[in-house]
């Protein structure tokens, strides 16, 4: 970031706060207009802060395994919460992959939780997120949108998420699969079983060169788990403690480089 970057970020947010202002006293699509231009203006002063989008996404997170700890309306609430800070970490930074993934999990459970039809908003908010995660990197919410596509009974857009999964290799275990509450409707038709059959037969695909984002093990489905390296940390400590020590030690080595040279001048003095 430049040095003027911040002076810039503050005339965008004080220029998007005036055309707040002129959309309050404004009607209609004037209104809209000046409302729609101001959004654009905090989206872009909010855009690439790595670190917030990273307390965001981890905030979210957070409150979507407290949402699946509880039920009813405080459920709900811990859902919605989580579900506003992945949007929020996605407006600082779209290609945010953990986020897009984890705010469509937690619009299907949401939609569990309320006991929502298949082709309800929240199941259509959570095929939204899974799209968006499947153009930031292909096939790692591929088996999400499977599950979408078969509670609805769609058969070739099912068919087709499935075998994307495959390909990219994020397809769950069959027994996974089998056990998969969001598959029942899928799992007894002929085409799932050929499906099946022909996974048995086939070589594992090899995985391509560059690693999923994401763990292909998760749980339902598809929710991202941050695992941190406890030693690449550790390791980071250390380096900065030994890095501390070198400067003490080169401050010390000087000082007593110091001392020779002042006695030299004494004795000259003498």
């Amino acid at each position: 970031m430049s040095l003027l970057a911040p002076f810039t970020k503050k005339s965008k947010l004080n220029n998007s706060i005036k055309q707040t202002a002129q959309a309050r006293k404004s009607e209609g699509t004037t209104a809209d207009g000046l409302f729609n231009k101001a959004y654009e203006g905090y989206a872009d002063v909010l855009l690439d802060d790595p670190i917030r989008a990273e307390a965001l996404y981890n905030w979210g997170f957070a409150l979507f395994h407290q949402a699946k700890s509880k039920t009813g309306d405080e459920a709900a609430k811990l859902f919605q919460d989580a579900i506003d800070k992945f949007t929020f970490c996605l407006l600082i930074n779209p290609n945010y992959l953990a986020a897009a993934i984890d705010s469509g999990v937690a619009y299907m459970d949401f939609a569990r939780l309320k006991k929502a039809m298949p082709h309800d908003k929240l199941y259509e908010a959570a095929k939204g997120q899974f799209e968006r995660a499947n153009a930031i990197q292909a096939g790692t919410a591929s088996y999400n949108l499977a599950c979408i596509y078969g509670l609805r009974g769609n058969k070739e857009a099912c068919l087709e998420a499935l075998e994307l999964a495959r390909t990219k290799v994020t397809l769950p275990d069959q027994a996974d699969i089998l056990a998969d509450l969001d598959m029942a409707n899928v799992i007894g038709q002929d085409w799932f079983l050929a499906f099946l059959e022909e996974l048995n037969k086939q070589p594992e695909p090899e995985p391509e060169e560059v690693a999923p984002a994401v763990n292909p093990r998760g749980s339902k489905w598809r929710v991202v788990e941050r695992n941190f390296d406890e030693d690449r940390i550790i390791s980071e400590e250390e380096t900065e403690e030994a890095g501390v020590e070198a400067e003490l030690a080169a401050e010390s080595a000087i000082d007593e480089s110091a001392v020779p040279a002042e006695q030299e001048e004494k004795e000259v003095e003498k």
